[in-house]
């Protein structure tokens, strides 16, 4: 292994026969549940127009959070890194995905909109410029092919000035 390498494992265990397996296109749940050791199992399925069960993480949903989870973390370290309090932080992402006809598709573009308050109103600015530290930070977003944009809006906890 080397430095800076790191791996990762996880179980997928498809837990949606009916009865007769995979006969016919119909007849099997797409109910899968993802394991990693240490770790609460993940209940996950495919999204609900692909006969999957909408209770249950689909894939999309999965990649949305990791996109928007390693932006968050990175986000946090580059604001430590510059100086900047972070007090609260929450993101509203959105993605699109594009069937291309064939059974097949691809994400075109995810957006992250993250809410996020900092200590003080001298913090804004460079908290702002840190969204754009976290995006090359992120080891997520480097690893796929399309656009992950950001529209953050940052506010103080409280005002600066004269007490």
């Amino acid at each position: 292994m080397r430095i800076g390498e790191h791996h990762y494992a996880l179980t997928a265990t498809w837990e949606g026969d009916r009865g007769t397996g995979t006969s016919g296109y119909r007849d099997y749940a797409r109910d899968v549940r993802l394991s990693v050791e240490g770790k609460p199992d993940v209940l996950a399925s495919a999204d609900k127009p692909f006969r999957g069960d909408p209770t249950r993480w689909n894939p999309e949903d999965l990649l949305l959070a990791a996109l928007s989870e390693c932006h968050l973390l990175s986000y946090l370290h580059a604001c430590v890194t510059a100086g900047v309090v972070v007090v609260s932080y929450r993101d509203r992402a959105t993605g699109t995905m594009i069937e291309d006809g064939r059974s097949g598709g691809a994400f075109s573009d995810v957006l992250l909109r993250p809410e996020v308050v900092v200590a003080e109103a001298s913090m804004i600015e460079p908290a702002q410029r840190a969204h754009e530290e976290a995006h090359r930070m992120c080891f997520i977003a480097n690893s796929v092919n399309f656009p992950v944009r950001h529209e953050a809006v940052v506010t103080a906890a409280r005002a600066e000035g004269p007490a």
